[in-house]
Formats: C-alpha cells, sequence, structure tokens
C-alpha cells in the first residue's frame, strides 16, 4: 500500500525575521511531528525547554492535532506583556 503524502506548512517568527517551511509528510501527521521535522527546533533553539505552543491559520490547538493538506502549522512565542496589563497601564496614562 502506498502512504499517501500531504504538503503543509510550518511558521515560526521572531520579530526580525519570518520562517516558513514547506514540507511533504504522511498523511496523519500531527502539528507536533511537522515541527520536528521542520528543523526550527535547531534553528531557533528559544522554542525547545518549553512546552509547545502551536496552532493553525491562527486557531490555538493541540500539539497532537493531526494535520490535513495544506494546512499551516504556526509555533507561538510566548507573551512578553499580558495583553489586560498593557490596556490597564494604557488607561492609567490617559
Amino acid at each position: 500500500m502506498v502512504e499517501r503524502m500531504i504538503t503543509i506548512e510550518v511558521a515560526y517568527a521572531v520579530p526580525e525575521q519570518q520562517v516558513l517551511i514547506t514540507l511533504e509528510m504522511p498523511e496523519g501527521v500531527t502539528a507536533e511531528q511537522a515541527v520536528k521535522a521542520s528543523g526550527l527546533l535547531s534553528q531557533f533553539p528559544e522554542i525547545q525547554g518549553r512546552e509547545l505552543a502551536v496552532g493553525i491559520f491562527g486557531a490555538v490547538c493541540k500539539p497532537e492535532q493531526v494535520l490535513v493538506q495544506a494546512d499551516r502549522v504556526e509555533i507561538y512565542r510566548p507573551l512578553v506583556h499580558d495583553p489586560k496589563e498593557a490596556r490597564r497601564q494604557r488607561a492609567v496614562k490617559s
């Protein structure tokens, strides 16, 4: 039996750079497997050592999420500032 392949993308961005890797992976691949196959974990060591936060086209998902043809897995960085706290501070300044 021939294994069916799908084309997916894995994206990661830092303020000065955005990287988008296109991969051919077997059907049934998970977001976590795609991130590992992309090579981005070694290219950006700051991703390692913390829980993997990912999404597909901007919608947060679990790393175990099974991908389908043309999905784009996005690797999220931790927030630098809490959005609620930032709004509070802006309101105080007004």
